[in-house]
């Protein structure tokens, strides 16, 4: 089996939702793109990991702004 030899850099991650309150819809995104060090004990996955759980919490803060804005 081929071991990759590619080290990974950079990590990108983008979170998108949509919420219909009444008869419309409402889309939120948020991006984020973040450096791998080449440090020694960074895991790639934990990093990914992390990032996504952040992103996506900004995008469910947007969507709860969302909804209390309409009070629904």
């Amino acid at each position: 089996m081929y071991e990759p030899k590619a080290k990974t850099t950079e990590i990108t991650y983008l979170s998108k939702g949509t919420i219909k309150i009444r008869d419309n819809y409402f889309s939120v995104e948020a991006t984020e793109t973040r450096s791998v060090p080449d440090i020694e004990g960074v895991d790639v996955k934990e990093e990914w990991k992390a990032l996504c759980n952040q992103v996506d919490g900004l995008v469910d803060y947007q969507l709860d702004q969302v909804v209390k804005t309409f009070k629904v």
